[in-house]
């Protein structure tokens, strides 16, 4: 008896908690089940019997790729935080000459892909190149006479890959810096401490989270790079997955692979999130105002927060520039307005996709007080973490279950022979974008959603509207800024996203990205140079918007405080 009344009462309470969390609660679950879906058909293939494959890659190239995966990671590190730091010190601390102008400017590199940059760097600096030929012009040096570094390595692609992602540290420690309290820095001046004594004792520390967090975000997309990576044939875990999957033809190894990667990227996340658990807070906000800089000090630190800007943007765009004009064979005609369609096709689906998942998600989280609607919204938003490999190979798994179950169904049923419907689908490429992407249109949103007031809803509940209708009529007019941006910064990303792209896109169907990687793989660089172009052409238009008004966002909110 006592059973039968534990069991109804399990019954009922989960009847309850399944009406209370609605259909909004029901979008979340959902979400965060297809974005699960993916990691568990990944780990899935430890338990897989794998062909010889396996036992070949862990006795030959896997120690190659954990010591090269682990090589980069750390150069990029070093790279990121040394750069994003400096300059975010700099922009935010002191007045000099271009400082407004370089406030957002040092985002631009965020619109050269690093395998982009890695093309435009490749035809500069290769033994054919203008640098060595005037080199060699000269000195009257003869190609094997002299030693120069060689573009296409590991510190290369490290190289590439930390113009491309210190942007990431930069706005966050950037903020950061301008959270930190002016008294606390004065208390540090009355102690003796100097201008480098207060930046690495007070400064430092205290940003210590947003700087960790920046360089997260920097090394797990550096973890998902295949275009670099591949391009200077660099072996890592992302070139070890596609050789396996596309070469080798085994699709069980290329999961072991990524399982092997997984534990890469959940390891970064615990420790990032190990380093928001410690951080430490400067009290109320009240920012030191910023100091002004006179002679060579001023230009010092000028050319320095320039620098990051030529080196990630100008002049990777330059060269791309020269490459386009100078080239006979570039042809503005059909081929290249098709790839700009199919390019804006995928980006725009994914992007209004996204952004209408996260505007539902938000708003579960903001209506619903049910701890299992607030964990599958965090659930949902792991994707992002995951680099593009891992999800084309977790994705492309369980379709491949419903596609071949499809296709015997309908031969047994119907008599019907057909062939795969959601593998090498855009759908299936759309559901890669949203995994990867949503977390990025979520975060945007739900910053925008904060914005209404509680009043608001109850003022909608009181002319009786539904919650549906209060989102539809009251929430969302007001926060089409957010959901604009949230679009353009999902718009870009995958416009800019290479693996998942390259693994799972349909037949014959090629986007910026696929052509410039394909030309540049057959060493056609001066070809490859216009899709590059015109994809960094595209991107650059929303990041100058957004990155203009996140500068200007935190001089209001300084000049307010003052």
């Amino acid at each position: 008896m006592t059973t039968l009344a534990a069991t109804l009462r399990t019954r009922v309470f989960k009847e309850e908690s399944l009406n209370r969390i609605g259909a909004l609660g029901f979008v979340s679950l959902v979400t965060a089940a297809l974005v699960v879906a993916p990691i568990v058909a990944v780990v899935w293939n430890i338990v897989l019997p794998s062909e010889a494959t396996w036992s070949h890659l862990a006795s030959t190239v896997l120690p190659e790729y954990i010591l090269n995966t682990l090589l980069l990671l750390a150069l990029v590190a070093v790279g990121v935080i040394t750069s994003g730091v400096s300059v975010a010190w700099l922009v935010t601390n002191y007045r000099f000459p271009g400082q407004r102008i370089l406030e957002w400017a040092l985002v631009l590199p965020m619109a050269m892909p690093a395998y982009v940059m890695a093309y435009a760097y490749t035809d500069w600096l290769q033994a054919a190149g203008p640098v060595q030929t005037t080199l060699r012009e000269l000195t009257g040096w003869r190609v094997r006479e002299y030693w120069f570094p060689e573009i296409r390595s590991l510190p290369g692609a490290a190289a590439m890959l930390s113009f491309a992602l210190y942007p990431y540290v930069y706005l966050l420690a950037r903020s950061a810096f301008i959270d930190q309290s002016r008294s606390t820095h004065e208390a540090a001046q009355l102690a003796g401490y100097g201008v480098w004594g207060r930046f690495w004792h007070v400064s430092l520390p205290l940003a210590r989270t947003g700087i960790v967090a920046g360089a997260a975000l920097a090394l797990m997309e550096t973890l998902a790079d295949f275009g670099t990576v591949s391009y200077f044939a660099v072996n890592t875990f992302t070139t070890g997955i596609y050789r396996a999957w596309l070469s080798l033809g085994d699709a069980v190894a290329a999961g072991q692979l990524a399982t092997c990667l997984l534990v890469f990227v959940f390891t970064m996340l615990a420790i990032e999130r190990r380093q928001r658990g410690r951080a430490r807070y400067a009290g109320k906000r009240n920012p030191m105002p910023p100091q002004p800089l006179s002679g060579w000090r001023a230009w010092g630190a000028c050319a320095l927060c320039s620098a990051p800007i030529a080196f990630g943007f100008v002049i990777p765009a330059a060269i791309l520039l020269k490459l386009t004009l100078t080239n006979p064979e570039v042809q503005f005609g059909a081929h290249l307005y098709g790839l700009v369609f199919n390019t804006f096709i995928l980006a725009g689906i994914a992007a209004v996709a996204a952004v209408a998942v996260a505007l539902l998600l938000a708003y579960a989280a903001r209506t619903l007080t049910s701890p299992l609607v607030h964990g599958a919204n965090r659930v949902a938003v792991l994707g992002y973490a995951l680099p593009g490999a891992v999800i084309a190979v977790g994705i492309l798994f369980p379709l491949g279950i419903i596609d071949n179950a499809v296709i015997a169904l309908l031969r047994e049923y119907f008599g019907i022979k057909s062939g795969l419907l959601l593998t090498g689908s855009l759908v299936a490429l759309i559901y890669a974008y949203l995994v990867r992407f949503l977390t990025v249109a979520f975060q945007t949103v739900e910053a925008g959603l904060t914005r209404v007031t509680p009043s608001m809803d109850d003022a909608a509940r009181s002319l009786g509207l539904s919650p549906a209708r209060t989102l539809v009529r009251v929430h969302a007019p007001i926060m089409r800024g957010s959901m604009a941006t949230a679009a353009l910064l999902v718009f870009v990303d995958v416009m800019k996203e290479l693996p998942a792209t390259f693994a799972m896109r349909p037949f014959n169907f090629d986007t910026l990205a696929i052509e410039a990687y394909n030309l540049a793989k057959d060493e056609r660089i001066a070809e490859a140079a216009l899709p590059a172009l015109v994809m960094v052409a595209i991107a650059l238009v929303p990041l100058v918007l957004l990155s203009r008004q996140i500068a200007a966002s935190a001089r209001r909110s300084r000049e307010n405080i003052h």
